[in-house]
């Protein structure tokens, strides 16, 4: 049997596919009761499966149940690639980080496999292994190829 937090995921997934403009409007609460489980367990699924590195911008409300706004970004629209690049990326990222977003980035087929791979391989400690500010230089030189590569 599949774990509660997948089952959510997918019953939310499945929910933004079939709205119109790819943004759904829930409260927490009845996520939670619908699913028989602590709304802590909506926030988890939120917080670690709809995130901006993968493509999810979650707005949420206190108060009247926990409403909750779930806007699936259009990564086809080439301004708004560029902007969640600069403000996802920022001055600074981790080696983690920064693969997933290029593996995300390889299954929207933003980038091809190949050119992730020459990307994580340029990212890498190993080839980053000279400087101080590690983070720093990788997030500059994810941003830059990234930004060349949707252009």
């Amino acid at each position: 049997m599949a774990r509660l937090s997948n089952i959510i995921e997918d019953f939310i997934k499945s929910l933004l596919s079939e709205a119109e403009n790819g943004i759904i409007e829930i409260q927490r609460n009845e996520l939670a009761q619908y699913f028989d489980c602590a709304p802590s367990q909506i926030n988890y699924v939120l917080t670690t499966r709809f995130t901006l590195d993968k493509g999810y911008y979650i707005e949420s409300r206190r108060g009247g149940g926990g409403y909750i706004k779930i806007v699936k970004v259009n990564i086809n629209n080439d301004k708004h690639i560029q902007n969640l690049i600069i403000n996802l990326i920022g001055d600074s990222i981790t080696k983690t980080k920064s693969f997933s977003l290029i593996d995300d980035f390889m299954e929207e087929n933003i980038i091809t496999e190949r050119e992730g791979r020459l990307m994580k391989s340029a990212l890498s400690d190993r080839s980053l292994q000279i400087s101080n500010n590690t983070n720093q230089i990788r997030a500059n030189i994810l941003k830059n190829m990234l930004l060349v590569l949707i252009n």
